[in-house]
């Protein structure tokens, strides 16, 4: 499922995401600012709650180092849904016309991208 972003919001987006996978925890509102250089961390708090509501980001509760305590943090959802679009795909593939066109009525409504990506229209190619 895609999400209408705004370029402020895919590059918050852009930046948590990839804070958390070099640094394996989520940044503060002022890392955030610092990172795609905005100067209010009121700003990254609207732009965090805009993207929340949008189903985009999660807040979570995770364990500090120290035990015990809890401390919130970001978790950048997958709105992708690898499982449901491929089963879209493999159905598309054995259906009717007109099951097809409901297919991709059902598709945009959940905003999936049906559309193969570069690696598998190389690999079709590869193999064709």
């Amino acid at each position: 499922m895609s999400i209408n972003l705004t370029k402020k919001q895919k590059a918050l987006l852009d930046y948590i995401s990839g804070f958390i996978e070099e640094n394996g925890t989520s940044p503060s509102y002022r890392e955030i600012a610092a990172g795609i250089g905005l100067k209010s961390v009121a700003s990254v708090a609207e732009h965090v709650d805009n993207l929340v509501a949008l189903g985009a980001l999660r807040r979570v509760e995770i364990d500090t180092a120290s035990g015990g305590k809890k401390t919130k943090a970001l978790e950048v959802v997958d709105t992708s849904y690898p499982e449901t679009t491929a089963l879209f795909l493999a159905r598309l593939n054995t259906c009717t016309e007109e099951e097809s066109i409901i297919l991709q009525q059902a598709a945009n409504i959940l905003h999936l991208d049906l559309a193969p990506s570069t690696d598998e229209i190389v690999d079709e190619e590869y193999e064709g």
